[in-house]
């Protein structure tokens, strides 16, 4: 048995992490372009100021995927480029620039998926409070609509938000991702609550302006793997996937807070105790609006933890992993179950269409004497990964699309350009492209439907 007929292959990619031109063509400036430019932020000072100068080789760019296979391509629009100002005057060059990508993608038959929001707010709104204002949501719909009403004769394919635990949980609770700063739960939960209805407010927008969107949504976790198949670890794993930490900083990095008002229609109620009290004043009123029909949810999935039953008030504990467990050149866990379980629970809990959004691997990859570069831990893991998303799929699980992270090296957020994760070599200072080994293999499977894993 393989993937289903449909299903859909794809690579994908973030404004901020590869088009660069950051002051060009009336760009505005977003939270990411400030937070890199301070000292000691990120890896050795890097920015995104020029990144893969997509933003002007994206001919280039679009070639290179025909050629390696690839038929859907999901990348992420800035709402600065869009908006300087997030709000008021659009900019022409800006939309002109997707205008020119998605023609482009269209002309070598290459599906667009367009994610809406990929972390880079405009500076001119957090200066107006962000996601803390309770006119973000409106601010949020309207910059939907532009993109919707411009693009959606084009683009059917929408993803809301890319990772609100990161850019809401990193950025504003723990603090190490723009914009950098440390607010309580009091704070940050109301924030949260504005992302979800903003959520809500642009999928209901999306299904009733652009005919035929098709509407998905890719927060993110580790997944819970459970030490063994008996039914006490199964449920430990599932619960533990879905628990919300009692945690101050760490709170809103969990899947159920996330995800149940949008996939639901209601909170966590374990969630609720600890964090309800929070809650702006009347957000069951907005259940309803959060709570929009998706034909596609979604989960960027890289590694995961082994949790067994426990003789605990949780009902769970974490195994830890043993020495010398396989890691990534990011040092994350190798953990390939994780696109069984991590799609069984979420699709036994939401019963929607699931697509992987991102997964992928960073290597310390080198341009080899030949002129190539040969990833061959990539394939293997890559290999590994699919084949459990497969057998997911034969499990019953709606598997309906997988996305690889990332059609090519790119500025790695925090970790600047030290972190490889494409299927395309980059060289920065010359801005060269290497198609890799992996992009090669990764072209077979995607030919064979992933027969071939």
């Amino acid at each position: 048995m393989s993937f289903r007929k449909d299903f859909i292959w794809g690579a994908a990619t973030s404004s901020y992490q590869i088009e660069g031109a950051a002051q060009e063509d009336g760009r505005g400036e977003s939270v990411w372009d400030r937070f890199a430019h301070t000292p000691g932020k990120v890896f050795m000072d890097h920015t995104g100021d020029v990144a893969c100068d997509h933003y002007h080789r994206y001919r280039e760019d679009v070639a290179l995927m025909a050629g390696m296979g690839i038929r859907n391509y999901r990348f992420s629009i800035a709402w600065p480029r869009l908006l300087p100002e997030g709000t008021g005057a659009a900019n022409e060059k800006g939309l002109d620039f997707y205008d020119r990508l998605i023609d482009e993608l269209l002309a070598h038959g290459i599906r667009p998926f367009a994610t809406l929001f990929h972390w880079d707010y405009p500076c001119a709104l957090q200066a107006r409070g962000g996601w803390e204002n309770p006119d973000s949501p409106k601010w949020f719909l309207d910059y939907a609509e532009l993109i919707a009403k411009r693009y959606g004769d084009r683009v059917k394919d929408f993803i809301t938000f890319n990772e609100p635990q990161c850019f809401i949980g990193m950025g504003y609770a723990f603090g190490v991702q723009a914009p950098g700063v440390r607010l309580p739960p009091s704070t940050v939960v109301p924030m949260a609550h504005n992302v979800l209805l903003a959520h809500g407010l642009s999928a209901r927008m999306l299904h009733e302006t652009v005919h035929g969107a098709r509407v998905g949504y890719a927060p993110c976790a580790d997944a819970c793997i459970p030490a063994s198949e008996s039914p006490a670890d199964v449920e430990a794993a599932r619960r533990c996937y879905f628990e919300v930490p009692d945690d101050p900083q760490l709170w809103a990095r969990n899947v159920s807070w996330w995800s149940d008002p949008a996939m639901l229609g209601h909170y966590p109620e374990q969630g609720l105790s600890l964090y309800g009290q929070y809650l702006p004043r009347g957000w069951e009123g907005d259940l309803a609006v959060i709570h929009q029909p998706l034909e596609f949810y979604a989960q960027n999935i890289y590694s995961g933890h082994v949790v067994r039953a426990a003789d605990n008030a949780r009902g769970w504990e974490q195994v830890p992993p043993p020495p010398g467990a396989p890691k990534t050149a990011i040092q994350w866990t190798i953990a390939p179950d994780a696109l069984y379980w991590g799609p069984r629970f979420l699709y036994e809990r939401y019963k929607t269409p699931f697509f992987i959004t991102e997964n992928g691997m960073s290597c310390h990859d080198a341009v080899s004497l030949d002129g190539k570069v040969h990833d061959p831990n990539r394939v293997d893991y890559m290999r590994r990964y699919l084949r459990a998303y497969k057998r997911a799929a034969e499990d019953g699980v709606d598997a309906a699309g997988y996305f690889v992270w990332s059609l090519m090296d790119n500025f790695e957020w925090g970790q600047g350009y030290n972190e490889r994760f494409g299927l395309i070599y980059v060289d920065y200072a010359t801005q060269k492209r290497t198609v890799k080994d992996s992009a090669e293999w990764y072209r077979s499977v995607i030919e064979s439907n992933g027969e071939n894993l």
